[in-house]
């Protein structure tokens, strides 16, 4: 058994020994397996269920994509993991955490834990593996693929409190999630509301049920698309010098998340104007793997001179005819995706898009009016996206703080 004193409160001066176990002492653990895919009878007909990394969404585990047979589980280094079991990532996705929820088998880049002794619940050492996620990629860096073996995961220290305040952890920890995922799925009804509006107003664009006159992109804009700007890491900086670049992972669903946090790097004057963002851009995603390929987003509240990267473009369209809230929410739908799979050039793990291909997209034009209605439509929603976007954020922060009281 591990000890440590630590000074629990430094306005009396108590000092409590708090007593800590390590996973390995605690918990057995394994790791998962995969069968030979060139065995056929490993694979065919199986009912065993296999779990990977993608099949750990939530709390519970109890989705899977593939089963394997009795077989396949004997030949290989995969075993059977009871219903209760912790999963834990420990190669390439590091320290996503689940409870198995059923009987199955895993892959070996997740361990299974299973706890043996009584002082310690399998919900609260779930919640001190989700702490860690920090750490173990912290550890995990460097290492090709990232990874992490199982001696480290072992290693682990546990701090052992009362079950019953490992009880009152829980409790209050899953209340604080609840409140995360009620606000969160407020913003997904908010987006959906969006949605279910556009196709009121403008029916779907599939059919065209209001016979809105249909033309190419490169009937409808001012200025046509143009790739971004590459440079190497080595000219992106951490301070608040430089000029800040939209990247893909800056924007959600047709909204730049946070102008605020994006990167940001030095560039030239010549490279400033000419990559420099303009309020009602839209930008679109020309490389990128096939599910994602023409994500895009509408440019409006910039808080300074902003440039875009090269895997995306830039293109701006007519303001008399077309409002960019109402383009940006049609080149997001299905219609228009579709049309980017017809045109994309795929190679492997990844496809690609040119300016001549967005250029040949066909998009409708309905009144400016009903436009316009649409946007102040959008803005209102944005109001209470931004509202509940706020208290999540402060409840998120609640979360990470409990999470760094209790488990340090």
């Amino acid at each position: 058994m591990m000890e440590r004193r630590k000074n629990l409160n430094d306005k009396f001066g108590f000092v409590e020994i708090m007593e800590y176990t390590s996973i390995g002492e605690s918990c057995s653990v394994v790791s998962g397996g995969t069968p030979s895919r060139s065995k056929n009878e490993y694979w065919e007909n199986g009912n065993i269920p296999w779990i990977k990394i993608g099949n750990i969404k939530s709390k519970y585990v109890n989705e899977y994509d593939e089963l394997i047979t009795e077989q396949g589980l004997n030949n290989s280094s995969a075993k059977l993991l009871k219903k209760g079991t912790i999963l834990y990532t420990i190669f390439a996705t590091l320290g996503e955490v689940g409870i198995l929820d059923i009987e199955a088998c895993t892959n070996q880049a997740i361990a299974g834990i299973n706890i043996t002794d009584p002082r310690i619940t399998t919900d609260y050492l779930y919640y001190y593996l989700k702490s860690k996620k920090d750490y173990v990629n912290n550890i995990g860096r460097g290492v090709a693929q990232n990874n992490i073996n199982l001696t480290t995961l072992k290693n682990f220290e546990i701090p052992l409190i009362d079950v019953d305040k490992q009880s009152n952890i829980v409790e209050i920890l899953e209340k604080v999630e609840r409140m995360i995922c009620l606000k969160e799925k407020e913003i997904d009804d908010l987006d959906l509301l969006i949605k279910a509006r556009f196709i009121e107003m403008f029916g779907d664009p599939y059919t065209n049920p209001l016979k809105w006159e249909k033309l190419k992109i490169k009937d409808a804009v001012t200025v046509e698309p143009q790739n971004g700007l590459y440079k190497p890491q080595s000219d992106y900086v951490t301070d608040r010098s430089g000029i800040p670049i939209l990247r893909i992972d800056g924007f959600y669903d047709g909204i730049v998340t946070d102008f605020a946090s994006l990167k940001r790097l030095k560039c030239s004057e010549t490279e400033k104007q000419k990559y420099l963002l303009l309020e009602d851009d839209i930008v679109i995603n020309r490389v990128n793997s096939i599910e994602y390929l023409g994500k895009c987003a509408h440019i409006k509240g910039l808080l300074e001179d902003t440039v875009y990267e090269s895997n995306m473009m830039r293109m701006h369209f007519d303001p008399e005819t077309y409002n960019s809230a109402y383009i940006c929410k049609l080149l997001c739908s299905q219609f228009i995706y579709d049309q980017i799979v017809n045109h994309a050039k795929k190679a492997v793990n990844q496809a690609s898009i040119n300016q001549k291909d967005v250029l040949d997209f066909n998009i409708y034009q309905p009144p400016i009016d009903l436009q316009n209605q649409f946007a102040d439509f959008i803005q209102q929603v944005d109001k209470s996206r931004e509202a509940v976007k706020k208290s999540l954020e402060k409840t998120q922060q609640l979360y990470d703080s409990l999470m760094q009281e209790y488990f340090g």
